[in-house]
């Protein structure tokens, strides 16, 4: 059996997955990656011979950690993208950035777009091809020595969004030196797609596909964060 996964919640019709990073959540036959992880999970879970079904609703970035769902029926991956087509499910991500974020709570409102030919996104004008409006709601956690321990709750969906929003206001999360960080988690590496940053889905709550129950789905904190935050079984038990 793969023991290579932290399941978070399966039934016939769902599965969501604790993805570590900095692994790809789909690649291209030959490259490890978490769909075919689960795919190998599944079959040799339930002795199937042939191909598995797995619908891919959504994704995080590579060097992104936290709850990943999956469809496991063609029913339930059509429900489940629509859900997060029409932002009906509720994303909440916690990320440790540079600085100390002043006021600890509030909402982020800016006009970005993605770069043309160049896997990040940047700030525009409204009127710019491409912008598009992002908002994000954040909360404040914990103040530490460098950094800051922030809520996030995007009430958008737009390529890098809580990276690139909170580095436009100067606190950059940990490690993620594409939009400017100067502090690292983890070991530093030079090969960037070996890199991870501090930003974990925490949780995603969504309507089953099936039995329309809510259902909130949370992944603990990744072991590089222990060092990082010194309470962090209380923060690890919180929902």
């Amino acid at each position: 059996m793969t023991t290579d996964l932290e399941i978070l919640y399966e039934d016939n019709h769902c599965l969501a997955v604790n993805k570590p990073a900095p692994l790809l959540t789909q690649a291209p036959p030959g490259i490890p990656s978490l769909e075919a992880l689960v795919k190998e999970y599944l079959k040799e879970k339930h002795h199937k011979s042939g191909n598995v079904y797995l619908g891919v609703p959504h994704r995080l970035d590579r060097p992104v950690s936290g709850v990943i769902l999956f469809a496991r029926s063609s029913k339930a991956a059509q429900r489940l993208s629509e859900q997060f087509a029409n932002q009906q499910v509720t994303k909440t991500y916690w990320g440790l950035v540079e600085g100390r974020v002043q006021p600890e709570d509030g909402s982020w409102i800016d006009w970005i777009r993605k770069v043309k030919d160049e896997p990040r996104a940047e700030q525009t004008d409204q009127e710019q091809e491409g912008a598009q409006q992002a908002v994000l709601r954040y909360h404040c956690l914990r103040h530490m020595a460098e950094s800051t321990l922030l809520e996030f709750v995007p009430q958008t969906g737009r390529m890098h969004q809580i990276r690139l929003q909170a580095a436009i206001r100067g606190h950059p999360v940990l490690g993620d030196r594409l939009y400017g960080a100067t502090l690292r988690i983890g070991f530093d590496v030079s090969n960037t797609r070996e890199s991870v940053i501090a930003l974990h889905a925490r949780s995603l709550t969504f309507l089953h596909p099936i039995r329309y129950e809510s259902v909130t789905v949370s992944a603990p904190l990744p072991a590089l964060w222990h060092g990082l935050l010194p309470d962090i079984r209380e923060l690890s038990s919180r929902e």
